[in-house]
């Protein structure tokens, strides 16, 4: 094909997109504004003219796309389009955001402003930037919102694309959709949108686990067919007998949601037996009660089938803080697999696809859902009027915001206050109010007295109890669930830190002039940088505030200054850091050994250090993060904190792999579960011990009714020895199931 028959192929395929989003927007339920859309697309073609995407198509290509997602999948109108259609305009060409508003008004120009502002991804080049380009992104939510949803929609079609991106450049990017775009969809109400970017994320971190499940939902999808079809049948009769107007459609879980209930319940794909549901979307007969309607439809299919006592999900007479309305039941169909059915009305079904766009359609008939919407952007409003400026806490607070399962929970009058799930008696007290917050000690629930810790559950009634010479400490922060209670827990601890960094410091002083004899240590560039190696810090400030709440015992300070060196090495091992050759056309990668000489200075030292959270073993997929200091931390690549440090340090990935040198031991945590018999502990450790030569750390045992739990620390080389290890206990008599386990918790 010559170039000249290319170049018309392209032309003739983009103007097909573009036709496509036209007849989307016409088939909509906004107005018939389509001049101003083409002209914003031949505005954004032209001033994008000769230039290409990484994937090599026409850049052109992207905001056609975005504009699509925006239209079709998100079902916003033409001034949103057409945002979109130049959202990256003014960052990439020579024109000016004055440009566009003199062409297409000011509401258009000012959302493309607000687009521009947080470009290049919500985070930016570095670690700090990366953190206040995303808090830019809340605050232009907060004052048009169609700025963020236009943002999901170009994250969504970028994760699309991603396989054009450099190794490094792919972790960063999913890291931070994973840990703020996905929760983020979802709390707006676009669940469609939010599934595909956590599959996506889920491709791009485990890409071996999730074409092991996507292969295992191909094999099978024949079978799922035929037990949705056997399951909806009789549904579907008695609806069209009883004359309720319906369409009925499978639903089949994501991989993503496969896989991450396969990680938290330790199970094997083929314990997963809730892969097929349904979806019932109905239109209410004219004058109908829409509630009335949905439960109507609930009894029929509990005639049919019997429904699980515990998985009824009533999102109708209270929606979700997002809006979603529906009902959930969970009921045993003819293959004896349980199966969910949704029940929603057309409207509902609207903001559940939809989200806030829907909720605009409906707002005239039903406030309670937008209501919620507006309450949760109050709250994030809230959270931007906190003095505390540090844009690093602020990610972590929103993150926090994004929750979606919530409580009901009464003071002592009957008002009733709506948290997330997990809220303890001090997020309640600061959502009372910040002084009673600051100073709780304690609180009656439903009459009995509980920690400030103590975590509440729906219904409950809460009595808090102050005292004026309470204070918080740190460890309060992990006390709490609401974004607010964080926000101003932080805050209050913020305005004792510098006090603390001084105590830390006198103290430290002190301690050196106590201990090191002879020779007089000052607290230079030099010798800080031995005391933060020598207690296992990053921070010099953080190592301070420690000293002064008693966190660090310093008797031993003098010996900070007799080793040249006092860190744990990976010298059992050779790291490979891959990086990008200059010439990005060839996607070639070079190994480079901490053995061999470097310029880089992430190899000098060795300066390799296992992360405490999920002490990876070699075997596991890892990741690097180069720290200030110059060391790299490694981590599991599926480790929470992993995920959370890909979203605020993207730029300081180290793409890394195991080598094959190591015959040193390292940790792992089994957990063994089956019927207990006598002398069944015996040969477990027996092949731990005899048969496989292992060394045992720890070993604990508890049953109960006849069931046997046992959690085993064993010393091994790599993930083949555990392989081996669960399989060969697995063949033991009484074993039902024997998985691996690590601490995740941030």
């Amino acid at each position: 094909m010559s170039k000249q028959q290319r170049a018309e192929k392209e032309e003739e395929e983009i103007e097909k997109a573009f036709k496509q989003l036209l007849d989307d927007y016409l088939a909509s339920p906004h107005g018939k504004k389509t001049e101003i859309i083409q002209r914003a697309y031949q505005f954004a073609k032209n001033a994008h003219k000769g230039i290409r995407r990484l994937s090599g198509e026409p850049y052109i290509v992207h905001p056609i796309a975005v504009a699509q997602i925006v239209c079709k999948d998100i079902g916003l109108g033409s001034t949103s389009i057409c945002a979109a259609l130049l959202h990256d305009v003014v960052e990439d060409t020579e024109y000016t955001i004055d440009d566009i508003r003199d062409m297409f008004g000011d509401k258009i120009a000012s959302i493309v402003d607000g687009l521009t502002k947080i470009s290049g991804g919500v985070f930016g080049a570095q670690a700090s930037l990366q953190a206040e380009n995303f808090k830019k992104l809340i605050i232009t939510m907060s004052e048009d919102i169609r700025v963020v949803l236009i943002k999901i929609a170009d994250r969504l079609h970028n994760m699309r694309t991603l396989d054009a991106q450099p190794t490094e450049k792919q972790y960063k990017i999913a890291g931070e959709t994973e840990y703020i775009y996905a929760p983020l969809a979802h709390r707006l109400g676009l669940f469609e949108i939010k599934t595909e970017l956590e599959n996506l994320t889920f491709k791009y971190n485990s890409p071996q686990e999730y074409n092991f499940i996507q292969q295992r939902l191909e094999a099978e999808k024949a079978h799922n067919i035929q037990i949705y079809d056997n399951f909806a049948l009789p549904i579907m009769n008695k609806l069209n007998a009883y004359g309720i107007q319906f369409v009925m459609k499978q639903r089949i879980k994501s991989a993503y949601s496969i896989w991450k209930k396969m990680h938290k319940k330790h199970i094997p794909f083929e314990e997963i037996f809730d892969i097929v549901g349904s979806r019932i979307v109905f239109t209410p007969n004219p004058g109908a009660n829409e509630r009335e309607e949905t439960w109507k439809i609930y009894n029929i299919i509990t005639q049919i089938y019997t429904p699980h006592p515990d998985r009824i999900r009533d999102w109708i007479s209270t929606p979700k803080a997002n809006g979603y309305e529906a009902l959930h039941v969970t009921v045993m169909g003819p293959d004896g697999c349980w199966i969910e059915v949704q029940i929603r009305s057309k409207r509902m079904d609207d903001i559940a696809e939809k989200g806030v766009a829907a909720h605009w359609n409906y707002k005239e008939d039903y406030s309670a859902s937008e209501s919620r919407i507006e309450e949760w952007l109050n709250t994030i409003n809230d959270l931007l009027k906190k003095p505390d400026s540090d844009a690093m806490e602020f990610l972590d607070t929103f993150k926090l915001a994004l929750y979606d399962s919530e409580l009901t929970i009464f003071n002592t009058k009957g008002e009733m206050k709506t948290m997330p799930k997990g809220s303890t008696v001090l997020d309640f007290a600061f959502e009372t109010d910040d002084e009673t917050g600051h100073h709780c000690m304690a609180a009656k629930v439903n009459g009995k007295l509980v920690p400030v810790s103590y975590e509440l559950h729906s219904g409950d009634q809460v009595e808090v109890i102050v005292s004026k010479q309470k204070e918080p400490s740190p460890e309060y922060l992990s006390f709490v669930s609401s974004p607010n209670a964080k926000a101003r827990i932080t805050q209050i601890l913020k305005e004792n830190e510098e006090a603390d960094i001084k105590k830390g410091r006198n103290l430290l002083t002190s301690a050196i002039d106590s201990h090191v004899q002879k020779t007089k240590i000052d607290l230079t560039e030099q010798n800080i940088k031995k005391l933060l190696a020598f207690y296992g810090y990053n921070n010099f400030d953080t190592m301070l505030l420690d000293i002064a709440r008693n966190n660090i015992d310093i008797s031993d300070v003098a010996d900070a200054f007799k080793q040249k060196k006092n860190v744990f090495s990976l010298n059992f091992w050779t790291p490979k850091i891959f990086k990008s050759k200059k010439d990005a056309e060839t996607k070639e990668t070079v190994e480079i050994s901490v053995d061999e000489q470097s310029d880089n200075s992430l190899l000098e030292d060795d300066s390799f250090l296992i992360a405490d959270c999920c002490k990876p073993v070699p075997g596991d997929k890892i990741i690097g993060f180069k720290t200030d200091s110059g060391k790299v931390i490694i981590h599991r690549i599926d480790c929470a904190i992993a995920t959370r440090e890909k979203s605020k340090n993207g730029t300081n990935i180290v793409t890394i792999d195991w080598t094959n040198k190591s015959r040193k031991f390292f940790p792992v945590l089994l957990e063994i579960k089956g019927i207990n018999r006598t002398r069944i502990l015996l040969e477990i450790t027996y092949v731990i011990s005899e048969q496989l030569n292992l060394d045992i750390n720890s070993i604990t045992m508890n049953t109960t009714d006849g069931i046997f739990e046992i959690n085993v620390s064993v010393m091994v080389h790599n993930t083949q020895m555990v392989e081996r290890l669960c399989s060969e206990i697995q063949k033991i008599e009484g074993v039902d199931k024997i998985s691996r386990v690590e601490d995740y918790s941030l």
